[in-house]
């Protein structure tokens, strides 16, 4: 890995070097100076039409890529600490360079939808985290709830939309950072120049991500290529190509003892085997087009995506010095993701827009692999040589297929009242195939389902003033999402290869407001959300089992608000109250069947609270503080064991020029290693808060 940093690194510096040794006359000016002005904020989740969020009837959020730079944000988790609502908990069974986000109460790897540049990352299966690059970045764009239109079986709780900058974008830069435990690495965007009205655009990255945590770290070399072209009549034809190469050393969570985490495991123990891994290559190609059509509007997007995913990895089971207290497995997966979309809109008589499409989504998916069990000292001081699995006995064939036929209709009946309603077809069909050679057992499931998912909204404007205005807002949304799968090696079934589908129907309303020329924006909503069988994980006999769980309710009040403030200064703060609870689920503890309605979800906040301010001149001393509030929260269903909150708190100092910026950022100053996520694979454990880190960033603009 490390080769391959040098070589990404030796691109970028070619690169560099050739742009700044062209002529004058051909060298792009410098970067323009930021000013502290209010952008535009366009939205494409909600309705795949560019739209301003203040006028569709969700709740929606949009964070611009000068925002984010100016916070200093690295990953996904800092990116969305002052998004209303969100909760993003850094690492988890996916290994430090994932995280866990958390929508509407809900904290499930798989319950949103994740879309980078308009295409599902990650397709049919799960959100593909790990690969996520947030270098280049336009914007993202937040949506809260679900999406059960536009993306169906795929958005259950949220969308997440990632945007990098346009192929025609003529900034250049690069950044070289640096920081605790052993991180380094750099960032490089320029555009490159094509033949006629070609235009495209090349981002490289490569890092270090070290943690304090014993034996954990990761090593990432990104690269993306967009190209572009633009013709006449608003025609437009791109292609994007990205490469993304993740190695990573694993942590350990932190096991449960009672209602208290394991006083018996130090905090940043490690207890994988020696030489673990979960290493992540992933190439995606995508194409398109957009032309007019008559008069209307035809869009149309392909994107093929294949991964190669490599695991060696284990767990504690017995929190003792005992032989055989760990449990490990070695597993080979390859993941293949085929989308694509294609639709039409068209603006008719008495304000109407209609918007018709279909899209398919096809997942292959083949996991090779076997479990052992392995003795690992309880203090995880030392790390065990454990011999790697020769043969790979254990078998999971699965191949998904989602379709889907979607129409939505936009209507202004009054000037100040719009009213959107959409239908989506739904058809998945599932066939998985498990193969234990060693114990000589073959078995299979199908399933198809064909369902129809709806959504209806209106939103009136109350008072408007040139940019200004006032909105209510109200939303129904029934929504259909297959069951997750997660190619566990090892894992019991219970009973069923393919799990129930799950499904919900919610109601949200809410407010939006922008005031003093839009300096001021705010929104706040309410959300209730009856949730049926909630694909959740258990244990089984000691072993990790993924079963469905009944009956849920989902209910809330979000609100948020950001102001541009005079002389370069921005202000984000946000609270939200979340109440998720189990209405009708019978888990067996022990032996014993137990009714969990009315417990809270395990892991799942009441309260959560932001507030970020920053103050970014074009040129000068720059400056911000951040804090992220995450209340009180049960460890287990039962709700037994309840975990304090805490506060996560970040400052930012720096100093910017017309050409370059040097900045300082520190995150988590409190050091808190507070619990944050859920292990789906080690029986009630807990992945922490990262430890206090400082990382010093330079970028220069060219």
């Amino acid at each position: 890995m490390t080769i391959r940093l040098l070589l990404l690194f030796c691109v970028a510096v070619t690169v560099v070097s050739a742009q700044s040794s062209s002529p004058p006359a051909a060298q792009n000016p410098p970067a323009p100076e930021k000013l502290p002005t209010v952008h535009q904020r366009i939205e494409v989740a909600a309705t795949r039409l560019p739209e301003d969020p203040s006028e569709v009837p969700t709740a929606i959020e949009v964070f611009s890529g000068d925002e984010l730079a100016a916070r200093g944000v690295r990953d996904l988790r800092t990116a969305l600490s002052v998004a209303t609502g969100i909760e993003i908990a850094p690492g988890g069974d996916g290994g430090p360079a994932s995280s866990v986000p958390g929508f509407w109460g809900l904290k499930e790897f798989d319950a949103f939808l994740l879309v980078v540049d308009g295409v599902p990352w990650g397709g049919a299966f799960n959100p593909a985290l790990i690969s996520l690059d947030l270098n280049d970045v336009e914007r993202i764009e937040v949506l809260r709830g679900p999406a059960p239109v536009m993306y169906g079986a795929t958005s259950f709780v949220g969308v997440l939309q990632i945007v990098h900058k346009d192929a025609a974008s003529k900034d250049r830069t690069l950044t070289l950072r640096g920081g605790s435990f052993g991180t380094g690495g750099f960032a490089f965007s320029t555009p490159v120049p094509l033949a006629g009205r070609w235009a495209s655009r090349l981002s490289l990255d490569a890092q270090r991500e070290g943690f304090r945590d014993d034996r954990t770290a990761y090593r990432r070399g990104h690269g993306r290529w967009m190209i572009d072209r633009k013709g006449e009549d608003a025609k437009r034809t791109w292609f994007n190509f990205d490469l993304n190469w993740l190695d990573q050393d694993p942590s350990s969570p932190r096991p449960r003892q009672g209602a208290v985490l394991s006083p018996l495991v130090p905090v940043d123990s490690n207890h994988n085997p020696a030489g673990a891994f979960l290493n992540d290559h992933r190439f995606t190609a995508t194409g398109g087009f957009d032309q007019r059509a008559g008069e209307g509007f035809w869009s149309t997007t392909a994107s093929v995506s294949h991964s190669w995913q490599h695991a060696f990895r284990g767990f504690l089971l017995d929190i003792a010095d005992a032989p055989n207290n760990a449990h490990g497995f070695r597993k080979n997966t390859n993941l293949t993701d085929v989308y694509l979309d294609s639709h039409f809109s068209r603006k008719l008589p008495s304000s109407v827009t209609l918007l018709v499409g279909t899209d398919y989504l096809h997942g292959t998916g083949t996991a090779r692999g076997a479990d052992f069990d392995y003795t690992a000292p309880l203090n995880g001081a030392q790390a065990v040589q454990v011999p790697v699995p020769g043969t790979l006995d254990v078998h999971i064939d699965d191949s998904r297929n989602f379709f889907g036929a979607y129409s939505s209709l936009e209507w202004h009946p009054l000037e100040r009242v719009r009213l959107d309603g959409g239908l989506r077809v739904n058809v998945t069909h599932e066939g998985r195939a498990d193969r234990d050679l060693g114990a000589g057992t073959n078995t299979s499931e199908t399933r198809t389902d064909a369902r129809v998912s709806a959504s209806v909204g209106a939103i009136v404007t109350a008072w408007q003033s040139k940019q200004d205005s006032v909105g209510l807002y109200v939303n129904y949304r029934d929504t259909f999402k297959p069951a997750a799968i997660d190619f566990g090696i090892g894992e019991s079934r219970g009973g069923a290869l393919i799990l129930q589908p799950e499904t919900s129907r919610s109601v949200e309303g809410g407010i939006k407001g922008r005031f003093f020329e839009r300096r001021v924006e705010t929104e706040a909503s309410g959300f209730l959300m009856n949730f049926h069988n909630l694909v959740t994980a258990t244990s089984i006999g000691g072993v990790p089992a993924l079963i469905n769980a009944g009956k849920q309710r989902f209910q809330g009040f979000e609100a948020g608000g950001s102001v541009f403030l005079p002389n370069n200064f921005m202000a984000r703060g946000t609270y939200s109250f979340h109440d998720a609870k189990f209405r009708d689920f019978m888990q067996d503890f022990g032996g014993v069947p137990t009714q969990l309605a009315g417990k809270r979800l395990e892991m799942s906040a009441r309260h959560l609270a932001a507030l970020a301010i920053s103050y970014t001149p074009p040129r000068g001393v720059l400056a911000g503080f951040d804090v992220y509030y995450t209340g009180r929260r049960f460890l287990n269903r039962r709700n037994t064991a309840l975990a304090e909150g805490f506060p996560d708190v970040g400052i930012t100092a720096g100093y910017r020029a017309r050409r370059w910026e040097l900045r300082v950022d520190a995150r988590n100053l409190g050091n808190r290693r507070d619990p944050v996520a859920e292990s789906e694979l080690g029986d009630a454990q807990y992945y922490l808060l990262p430890a206090r880190r400082v990382d010093a960033s330079f970028t220069a603009h060219f």
